[in-house]
């Protein structure tokens, strides 16, 4: 491989992985009182303030349940932006769910968020001798020296915090919870789409809906 090319490869490599947000699973509850063949329908609603956030939590949990076969609904068909809830409301809201014929309710909320700095050792970077370059010193050195060592540096990883609660719509019980951790997410975009992948796949592994 040229010098060039090994360049260009590594540095696709750390754009790759630089744009990938990471998001874990950190543990998941389940009820007792679980239904059995789990739910056909889901309303799903995030707590945020931040309308983009909300649109693109939603619209990407929805998509995926529907995928799978499931009917899902945003709550933006009930809850409109800006929306203060009262005890007073709690009726007209669940009424509205259950028109919808939703049998559960998918909520996403932030628990916390924190910055975390940390040292990224340097690399030594090695590749099969070729004798070729070794005739001279400029050749050998011009070969090398742009390759053979990346030096350490700090950075600083952004961690968010959050919580997937399903309830049962007839009994309003939490049957379902989910934690889960998001590293580094490089647009709300590609944050939302590897969430909402990473919560329906929990969903059908705990069997609160079927693949």
């Amino acid at each position: 491989m040229k010098k060039s090319n090994f360049i260009l490869l590594l540095s696709l490599v750390a754009v790759m992985i630089s744009c990938s947000p990471s998001v874990k699973i950190l543990g998941s509850w389940t009820s007792p009182s679980k239904p059995a063949e789990g739910y056909s329908s889901v309303f799903v609603t995030a707590l945020t303030e931040n309308l983009l956030a909300r649109q693109a939590v939603e619209k990407d949990l929805v998509d995926l349940i529907q995928s799978k076969g499931i009917t899902a609904s945003s709550s933006f068909e009930v809850i409109p932006p800006g929306f203060k809830a009262k005890e007073s409301d709690k009726e007209t809201i669940l009424a509205k769910i259950k028109e919808m014929g939703s049998e559960s309710i998918l909520t996403i909320a932030l628990l916390d968020q924190t910055n975390e700095t940390r040292y990224v050792p340097g690399t030594t970077m090695y590749t099969p001798m070729r004798y070729g370059y070794y005739g001279r010193f400029w050749g050998y050195y011009n070969y090398y020296n742009p390759v053979m060592y990346d030096p350490g540096y700090y950075t600083t990883d952004k961690n968010y915090y959050l919580e997937a609660n399903l309830y049962d719509v007839a009994t309003e019980e939490l049957v379902w919870s989910s934690q889960s951790e998001t590293t580094n997410p490089s647009s709300l975009e590609t944050f939302s789409k590897t969430f909402a992948e990473s919560i329906v796949k929990q969903l059908i592994k705990d069997g609160f809906i079927s693949e």
